[in-house]
């Protein structure tokens, strides 16, 4: 079965197609909630949240664009929906904002560990990083779908950028002196 008879199927509700789509795309919507989730539990319950979402608003999808890219983006959309209205975002002065550089050697760190202490940021900023260094939003994009400002968006980047680069060194000097 195609794709589009896919989707039309899921429109009319057909359970089969249902589970066809979820066993087809349930792994890479898994990653997506992962990134953004604070642990696996959550991230769990936020992939059975985003399918559900996905098989009331299916028939909004029109066959224009990636059904993938539609996919995820309602599946990021309802996993912030949880954080919208909770207060994690601390208002900032623009003016106060200080760039802070990351650099990930890739070869001394794995690709757990760079999701465990991405897990571990506060809920604030690993939201903002997520959507800024891994899925490209703009500040402004993040500023509306989060509904903050954008100098508290850049705020929030530099803050995980900030937190990670001391927890990456602070892993680096004890692995280093482990091993001496």
């Amino acid at each position: 079965m195609s794709l589009n008879q896919l989707i039309e199927n899921c429109k009319i509700n057909d359970t089969k197609a249902q589970s066809d789509l979820y066993k087809l795309f349930s792994s890479k919507l898994f990653a997506t909630c992962l990134k953004y989730s604070r642990n696996y539990a959550e991230a769990e319950d936020n992939l059975q949240d985003a399918f559900l979402t996905i098989f009331e608003k299916i028939e909004q999808y029109k066959n224009k664009g990636s059904f993938e890219g539609w996919l995820k983006r309602i599946t990021i959309n309802t996993v912030l929906q949880r954080y919208r209205n909770e207060k994690v975002f601390d208002l900032i002065n623009e003016n106060t904002i200080e760039e802070v550089e990351l650099e990930i050697d890739e070869d001394s760190l794995s690709i757990d560990y760079l999701l465990k202490i991405i897990q571990e940021l506060p809920d604030r900023y690993r939201l903002v990083f997520n959507m800024y260094v891994l899925d490209g939003y703009s500040h402004k994009e993040i500023a509306n779908i989060l509904e903050i400002n954008i100098g508290t968006s850049k705020s929030n980047l530099a803050r995980a950028r900030q937190i990670l680069k001391q927890t990456i060194e602070h892993y680096k000097t004890k692995n280093h002196s482990q091993s001496l």
